[in-house]
C-alpha cells in the first residue's frame, strides 16, 4: 500500500521551532505527502516553503479545547487562509456537547464551515471522540454532514485518547459517504497506519510520516 497520499506531515507542539517547520515541509515535499500540518503561527512560513508543489497546508482552530469562542475561531480560520492554509482542522466545543447546548454546537460547526468554504477551503472537524458517547459522536456527525464539511477527524492527540479502530468504522459509517475521515492521534507505524486506512481513513494525521512509509 502506498501511504505517502494518506498523510497529514504534523508538527503542533508548543515549542516548535522555525528549523522544525522547515524539516517537516521538506520531508512531505521529498515523499509527496497529503499536506503539513502545522500550528497558526507558522502557517505563513509554510506556506511559502510549500508553493509550487502538491503539499497542502493545514492548520489548527481552537486546538486543541475547543471552547474559544465562534468569533475568535472565526477570526483565527480568515489569518489562516489569506496566509496560505487551504485546510482547516477545528475543534467542536466539547463544553458545549456536555452541556446539551446543541444550538451552540451546530451555530459553532455551521458558521466554522461557512467561513472556510467561503474562502474555497476545505475543513476537518475535529470532534475529539474519546470524550464523547457514541450517541454524542452520532450527534455531532449529523451535524457535521448538515453543514457539508469535508472531513470528521477523529481526535487532536492532545486530549486524552487519540484515535480507534472502532471509532473510526463508527464515523466511516455514519458519513455514509458524505464525509472522508482522518484518523490523528497514536499513529506512529505503517501496520498502524494501514489498518486504519483498512477501517475507513482517507487520512492520517501523523508527526511519525517518514518512519511510517519507512515501515
Amino acid at each position: 500500500m502506498n501511504l505517502n497520499g494518506y498523510i497529514d506531515h504534523t508538527i503542533l507542539r508548543p515549542d516548535c521551532t522555525m528549523e522544525d517547520i522547515e524539516q517537516l515541509c521538506r520531508e512531505a515535499r521529498q515523499h509527496q505527502f497529503a499536506a503539513v500540518c502545522v500550528p497558526p503561527f507558522h502557517v505563513k512560513r509554510a506556506a511559502d516553503l510549500c508553493e509550487d508543489s502538491p503539499v497542502a497546508v493545514a492548520t489548527v482552530v481552537g486546538f486543541p479545547m475547543g471552547y474559544a469562542s465562534t468569533p475568535s475561531k472565526i477570526e483565527e480560520i480568515k489569518r489562516a487562509i489569506d496566509e496560505g492554509a487551504s485546510e482547516i482542522d477545528a475543534v467542536i466545543n466539547i463544553c458545549a456537547v456536555k452541556s446539551g447546548n446543541w444550538n451552540y454546537v451546530t451555530n459553532d460547526i455551521d458558521s466554522l464551515t461557512t467561513a472556510t468554504h467561503l474562502k474555497g477551503k476545505q475543513i476537518k472537524i475535529i470532534l475529539e471522540t474519546a470524550l464523547l458517547t457514541q450517541e454524542e459522536i452520532e450527534r455531532v456527525v449529523g451535524i457535521c454532514l448538515d453543514k457539508e464539511v469535508e472531513y470528521l477527524k477523529t481526535s487532536t492527540g492532545f486530549n486524552g485518547g487519540g484515535a480507534t479502530l472502532e471509532v473510526v468504522e463508527l464515523l466511516k459509517r455514519l458519513a455514509n459517504g458524505k464525509a472522508r475521515i482522518k484518523a490523528s492521534g497514536g499513529i506512529r507505524s505503517r501496520w498502524e497506519a494501514e489498518q486504519f486506512i483498512k477501517a475507513g481513513a482517507e487520512r492520517i494525521g501523523t508527526s511519525s510520516g517518514v518512519a511510517i512509509i519507512g515501515g
